[in-house]
């Protein structure tokens, strides 16, 4: 189902407006968007994941690409600095998105160290972090509280957009340069010890696909619109949504 979605993501963080998006025609909805602030954390200088707080409403946490310090940076809806997480034992060989969840009624942040550009790695990993009170020490030393190491079933990957389904007890996985991208699934709860494995799902067809022009130009021209670098799963759980270089679907 085509359309742009904003809206209905930024609800999840307590911060859409009010006003419905205009009814919209098979090519997306309209939304009306705005610019609250900027990030004023000079640490930020690549933000390349963003997940809503799941133990404090209008709190968001960010962190920047690959080859960055362990960082996970809190800001509020106008992008002023809040804090910070320092990960221990954690490196950011390519840190690609977050989502946040609650288990067993506590809050907790992942984030997806899963960005292979050349599909070659064999370490991909899902970092799992206790959300920590910022009220309590706003600039925390933290371990993860587990970490999923895995492999996808059919050969390395590249992926950017990963979201948690809590109650599947799975995070999903949504590739960046397969036509159509391939939508996986890896355990978020360890099992054991031994390295879990990505399961493919299936390829996501509803979603644009390039033209062969699209695909031949894009090295030249930078543009490569279809891809997904994100996603997000809807508070109430009915939907899925998948941002790529030129929309929210």
């Amino acid at each position: 189902m085509p359309g742009v979605f904003l809206l209905t993501i930024l609800g999840g963080c307590g911060g859409a407006a009010d006003a419905p998006p205009d009814e919209g025609t098979d090519a997306g909805i309209a939304v009306r968007l705005s610019v609250p602030g900027s990030i004023e954390n000079g640490n930020i200088d690549e933000a390349s994941g963003l997940a809503c707080s799941a133990r404090q409403p209008g709190l968001l946490w960010v962190h920047n690409d690959s080859g960055a310090k362990a960082r996970i940076y809190a800001i509020d809806g106008a992008g002023r600095n809040i804090g910070r997480i320092r990960l221990e034992k954690a490196d950011n060989d390519d840190w690609e998105d977050m989502a946040s969840f609650r288990y067993d009624g506590k809050p907790y942040l992942l984030v997806a160290d899963v960005g292979d550009n050349d599909a070659n790695r064999d370490d991909t990993r899902l970092y799992v972090i206790a959300e920590p009170d910022l009220g309590a020490d706003d600039k925390p030393e933290l371990m993860a509280s587990w970490t999923i190491e895995f492999s996808y079933e059919d050969g390395a990957r590249d992926a950017e957009a990963v979201a948690v389904d809590i109650e599947g007890y799975r995070a999903l996985l949504l590739t960046k340069r397969d036509i159509p991208p391939r939508l996986y699934e890896v355990t978020i709860i360890p099992q054991t010890d031994a390295p879990a494995f990505a399961r493919f799902l299936g390829p996501v067809e509803t979603l644009p696909q390039p033209s062969a022009r699209d695909v031949e130009f894009a090295p030249r021209t930078d543009n490569w619109h279809w891809q997904p670098t994100a996603m997000d799963i809807a508070p109430d759980g009915t939907a899925l949504a998948v941002l790529t270089y030129s929309a929210v679907y």
